[in-house]
């Protein structure tokens, strides 16, 4: 089982090469930087995730995604970089795919895209997206960057993303692309990666709701004519105090998944405040928990 460890860096989240070499000394797996590109003042919108459902302030603090995995890259050689995760309708398509490839070439081929459509209204309007037909727009992105990573000349034409015939170079490193995970609930999040991504990351309360949701899509992606074990499931977990057990973990294996991101409101703000070397150092005995299982 690989662990993986979220965090999310600020102007007040200290040295992020420093913190990036730590948690790869330590043995995880991977590193996810979350994206909110601006957080509108006048925002409407209530927050899932909180009891008072306000947003927290960290979450206007966060730094680009992809310039802090550059920085991570450039001082680490085996920790995959992953977006933890990137709002696709708030880029723009054709950079976005140039952005990650460039980040997959120089990194050796460690990105992992991590995608999903945005739940705060306000600041996917003031990007220059429609709310609505957001999640239409970020699987058209998302075809739209497998032809730009694949093909010497690369056209596209959804109903939101078009373009004519362009190059778009470097390619990615890995082939044939980066994997694109979804992160997103619900029934319908269930048939979206069962159709287009390689890939799954929702929050989770227990194995045994990985395992349902998880035979679910399988059966969606054979139905849809794809292999279902390709399917990677890479859930985000609460740590809690000392992080899931060895029995959780084996319980999470058994329902598919290969990978257990460590993040929740609490670690995650942690982390903005400069607390992901004491974090990561607290959870690595989650680390050596997954090394048997």
């Amino acid at each position: 089982m690989d662990i993986g460890f979220l965090m999310a860096p600020t102007a007040q989240s200290g040295d992020l090469a420093g913190a990036a070499r730590l948690i790869e000394s330590l043995g995880y797996e991977s590193l996810w930087i979350p994206e909110h590109p601006v957080i509108p003042v006048n925002m409407k919108t209530p927050f899932p995730f909180t009891h008072d459902n306000k947003l927290p302030d960290h979450y206007a603090r966060w730094a680009d995604p992809f310039i802090g995995l550059t920085v991570a890259a450039t001082v680490t050689t085996k920790i995959k970089l992953g977006t933890g995760i990137c709002l696709l309708p708030e880029r723009e398509p054709l950079i976005t795919a140039k952005t990650v490839a460039s980040l997959d070439l120089f990194s050796g081929g460690r990105v992992i895209l991590g995608v999903g459509a945005g739940w705060l209204r306000e600041e996917t309007e003031v990007m220059g997206a429609k709310f609505g037909t957001r999640w239409k727009q970020t699987r058209e992105t998302v075809e739209a960057m497998r032809v730009l990573w694949t093909k010497r000349e690369a056209s596209y034409e959804g109903e939101i993303v078009r373009f004519p015939a362009v190059r778009c170079e470097p390619k990615p490193l890995q082939r044939p692309h980066p994997l694109v995970i979804l992160g997103a609930h619900g029934p319908k999040a269930l048939e979206r990666v069962a159709r287009t991504y390689d890939g799954w990351m929702p929050l989770t309360d227990s194995p045994e709701e990985m395992k349902r949701d998880a035979a679910i899509i399988r059966k969606l992606a054979a139905e849809h004519g794809r292999k279902p074990d390709s399917i990677q499931m890479s859930p985000l977990v609460d740590p809690k105090e000392n992080g899931p057990s060895a029995d959780d973990m084996k319980r999470y294996r058994d329902a598919g998944v290969s990978r257990i991101v460590l993040l929740s409101q609490k670690t995650v703000a942690a982390t903005a405040d400069g607390k992901a070397p004491e974090l990561a150092r607290h959870f690595a005995q989650v680390v050596e928990r997954a090394q048997g299982i």
